[in-house]
C-alpha cells in the first residue's frame, strides 16, 4: 500500500454546518440521518459542557464572559465547562482579547486537529482512503484497484491498514483517531451498519463491518451507502445554503441521494434513491443485472454503454473507454453518452415534480463526461417537468468529483463526535 501527502480540500466548509448531518447510533455503531446542528444561540440544556461546545464549532475564537452572555450561565459554569473542554484538547487557546482595562481576557477556539478521521469510499472497482481532521481538511490519502467483490474481509484488511498507515503518516496514536466512516455501493441499514442484499456485492449481505474494523480499530465505525454520502459531502462542501437537493451517482451504477428539507432520506429500508432500477421505457427487452427488464442502469451506465459500443464494432470494455472514445472525437461514444444522459433525465424529470429539488448535482465515474452526459439530462428534465419545479432549478456537475464521497464519510464521523452527545461521551472518556 502506498499513500501520497494530500492536499488540503474545501473540507472547511463542513464546519458547524445547519442540517449537514445527523446521527442514529445504537450501540456504538452508527448511520448518519441528516439533521444535525451547530447554531448559533443558547444551546439546549441536556449535555453541559457539549452543548457549550457547539457555539464554538463556527471557529471563531470566544471569550469566558462572551460565552457566558451567549448562554446565560453563571460565569462560574462557563468556566467550569470551558476548563473540561480544554482538557478533552477539542477546545484550545486562542490569544486574547482587546482589555477594557486591567488583564486582557484569554479566548478559546475549536481546534478541529484534535482528533483525525479515517474516511473510506468504497466503488464497484476502486477503494480509496483520506486522513483528515475534524473539519474535513484532508492530509492523507491511499486508492487501490479494488473490485467489491473481492468480498468483505479483502477490502476490510485494506481498510485498517490504511487507517495505521494513516496514524504511521500522522506520527500518532490510535487514541487521536476520532472514527471510520466508509461508505459502500448497496443498500446499508444504518443502525447496525450491515448491507442489505446488496446486487453488486457478493458475500456482503448483512456482514458486520462494523464489527470486523473493530476487532482491529477500537473507534466508532459508521457505515452508509455511498450515493448518500455523496449527497452529504457535496452539500456540505458546496450547496450549504440548500436544503433540497439531489446527488445523482452515474458509474458502474446508476443511484441517487436524497435530501429533503434538511435530512438525508433512506426509506424504510435504506433503499430510497435506487433509481437505477426505475423502468424506463426505451429499454425495453433489457435485462438488467437485478433480473428486470427495461432498468436505467442498464441502459446509462458505464458497463450498459461499454456493451452498446461493442456490439456497433467498437473497442470499449468499460464506461472509462467510453469516456477515452468521446474524448477523441468518437461520435457513437458521443452520441451513446448524450442519449445515456437523456435516460436519466427521463426518470429525474419524475423526480423533479415529485421531490421539488433546488439543485441536482451529477456525479460519479460517467460524469467526467461533462456536458456530454449534462446536455442530455437538462434537456429532458427541462421539457418534462412542471415549469414551477423548474423555475429555480439548478442541473450541475459534481464540483467535489471523487471527493465528494470522502467528504461525507468524514462528516459522518465528526458529526457523530462533535454533537452535544458526542463531546459528553469524550470528556467522560478523558476523564476515566
Amino acid at each position: 500500500m502506498t499513500y501520497t501527502q494530500a492536499p488540503a480540500v474545501a473540507g472547511s466548509a463542513l464546519a458547524g454546518r445547519d442540517g449537514t448531518a445527523g446521527r442514529s447510533v445504537a450501540n456504538g455503531r452508527s448511520g448518519i440521518t441528516g439533521g444535525g446542528s451547530a447554531g448559533a444561540g443558547a444551546p439546549p440544556v441536556g449535555n453541559p459542557a457539549g452543548d457549550m461546545f457547539q457555539l464554538l464549532r463556527d471557529g471563531h475564537a470566544r471569550t469566558r464572559s462572551e460565552l457566558a452572555a451567549a448562554t446565560g450561565l453563571a460565569r462560574s459554569t462557563v468556566a467550569a465547562r470551558v476548563d473540561l473542554l480544554l482538557a478533552s484538547g477539542l477546545v484550545g487557546p486562542a490569544g486574547e482579547a482587546v482589555s477594557s482595562g486591567g488583564r486582557p481576557p484569554s479566548r478559546v477556539a475549536f481546534n478541529p486537529d484534535a482528533k483525525m478521521v479515517l474516511a473510506v469510499d468504497v466503488g464497484a472497482t476502486h477503494i480509496r482512503a483520506a486522513g483528515t481532521n475534524l473539519v474535513g481538511t484532508e492530509f492523507f490519502r491511499s486508492a487501490a484497484a479494488m473490485p467489491v467483490s473481492a468480498g468483505p474481509e479483502a477490502i476490510l484488511d485494506w481498510v485498517v491498514a490504511a487507517g495505521r498507515d494513516m496514524l504511521a503518516a500522522a506520527a500518532r496514536p490510535e487514541a487521536d483517531l476520532a472514527g471510520v466512516g466508509i461508505g459502500l455501493p448497496g443498500p446499508v441499514e444504518h443502525l447496525s451498519g450491515r448491507p442489505v442484499k446488496p446486487p453488486i456485492m457478493p458475500g456482503w449481505d448483512g456482514f458486520d463491518v462494523v464489527g470486523y474494523i473493530q476487532r482491529s480499530l477500537r473507534v466508532p465505525v459508521l457505515v452508509d451507502n455511498d450515493v448518500n454520502i455523496m449527497a452529504l459531502g457535496e452539500r456540505a462542501a458546496y450547496w450549504p445554503g440548500h436544503d433540497d437537493l439531489l446527488f445523482i451517482k452515474v458509474a458502474t451504477g446508476v443511484g441517487a441521494g436524497l435530501i429533503s428539507s434538511g435530512q438525508l432520506q433512506r426509506g424504510a429500508n435504506g433503499t430510497a434513491g435506487d433509481l437505477g432500477h426505475v423502468r424506463v421505457a426505451r429499454g425495453d427487452g433489457m435485462v438488467c443485472r437485478c433480473g428486470n427488464t427495461g432498468c436505467l442502469e442498464a441502459l446509462a451506465s458505464g458497463p450498459a454503454l461499454a456493451r452498446a459500443l461493442r456490439e456497433s464494432g467498437l473497442a470499449a470494455e468499460t464506461g472509462d473507454d467510453v469516456l477515452e472514445l468521446a474524448r477523441h472525437g468518437e461520435l457513437q461514444a458521443i452520441r451513446a453518452l448524450r442519449q445515456a444522459g437523456r435516460d436519466v433525465g427521463d426518470v429525474l424529470a419524475t423526480c423533479v415534480n415529485l421531490l421539488n429539488p433546488s439543485v441536482i448535482v451529477i456525479g460519479g465515474g460517467m460524469a467526467a463526461a461533462g456536458e456530454q452526459l449534462l446536455a442530455g439530462v437538462k434537456e429532458v428534465i427541462y421539457s418534462r417537468s412542471l415549469p414551477l419545479a423548474t423555475s429555480s432549478l439548478q442541473v450541475v456537475a459534481s464540483a467535489a468529483g471523487d471527493r465528494a464521497a470522502l467528504l461525507g464519510a468524514s462528516l459522518m464521523v465528526t458529526e457523530h463526535l462533535l454533537s452535544p452527545e458526542g463531546v459528553e461521551r469524550e470528556l467522560a472518556a478523558a476523564a476515566g
